[in-house]
């Protein structure tokens, strides 16, 4: 018998399609950022809003810095090759991590309930969808926008029990909607300036430019009050490997391969997950009116995110 019909060569294994790749970072995204606010919560019982994340970004360069070292070795990374280059990495850093996370914790910091917060930061992929399709010829269609209000409305059913208007004061409410448009310019900021740049370096860059910017405000705001503990080092170590690198690359992967509004439309998800985090942790269980929140919020992202395949 010919051996190479008793011994065929074996045939590689496909690699995962485009569509499979995204589909897991898209979750991948998801379920971080949702686990997140519980990260973030456990943190700031330990210090305040600008002192904890002066601390998450500063133990996010040390983790970075042997990391960009030992891919160098493997592949010369990419820096940014002009000095307006490397303005528009430091200006979108800026956006969506200092001014970003750094107003959004000052609002909970201020009185205002993590529900406000999460539905005033939901608003973003509708915010997304009218800035692309004004400026970046990002055309949807009328059931893509029904998708994107229809999420809207599960995140509000979502996190309805946990708002508390009577928190809301003009400082909270000016931060968090500081935080909202960070967020919202950011994100479409870096996708239309550094649409190649490699995220390894940037992301570096990224986090120097924000411990610059929010290291002295922990100092002259808070006097830089920490409480050590394991807690507090875990929630930077989750939210540093996790968040921080992994999952916001992942956002930019995603945002490089797909619309603007299809991806940030996940951000619709995360409240969901942080419920389900909760009833999971903490034994929180969700009410009548959440489930049926987290039905129609899936259902609105599945809207947005859907594509005839006479368009892919």
């Amino acid at each position: 018998m010919d051996a190479a019909r008793t011994n065929p060569t074996p045939r590689p294994l496909p690699a995962a399609s485009p569509l499979v790749a995204s589909s897991v970072l898209a979750w991948f995204f998801v379920v971080v950022w949702g686990s997140g606010y519980l990260a973030t919560k456990v943190g700031l019982q330990y210090a305040p809003p600008f002192t904890f994340l002066a601390l998450r970004f500063a133990f996010g360069a040390l983790v970075l810095l042997p990391l960009l070292v030992f891919w160098h070795r493997r592949e010369p990374l990419r820096w940014p090759a002009t000095a307006r280059d490397w303005g528009h990495v430091v200006v979108a850093g800026l956006l969506m991590h200092a001014a970003n996370l750094g107003a959004s914790h000052y609002a909970q910091y201020l009185g205002m309930s993590a529900g406000i917060v999460a539905l005033v930061l939901a608003v973003q992929p509708l915010a997304t969808a009218i800035i692309a399709a004004a400026l970046m010829n990002e055309r949807l269609r009328p059931y893509q926008w029904f998708g994107v209000l229809l999420g809207l409305l599960g995140v509000v059913f979502v996190v309805w029990h946990k708002i508390d208007v009577r928190a809301v004061s003009f400082g909270a409410t000016a931060a968090v909607l500081i935080a909202l448009a960070a967020i919202t310019i950011g994100t479409l900021y870096q996708r239309a300036f550094c649409p190649t740049v490699d995220l390894r370096p940037a992301s570096l860059i990224q986090f120097l430019a924000t411990l610059a910017a929010l290291a002295p405000l922990a100092v002259a705001v808070e006097g830089f009050p920490v409480r050590w503990d394991w807690g507090l080092l875990g929630a930077i170590a989750y939210l540093v490997i996790l968040a921080s690198i992994l999952a916001v690359n992942a956002l930019h992967t995603l945002m490089r391969r797909g619309e603007a509004t299809r991806v940030t439309s996940l951000l619709y998800l995360t409240p969901v997950i942080a419920v389900i985090l909760e009833w999971a942790m903490f034994g929180v269980v969700p009410t009548a009116l959440t489930l049926i929140g987290i039905v129609v919020t899936c259902g609105g992202v599945a809207l947005v995110a859907w594509r005839a395949r006479s368009r892919e």
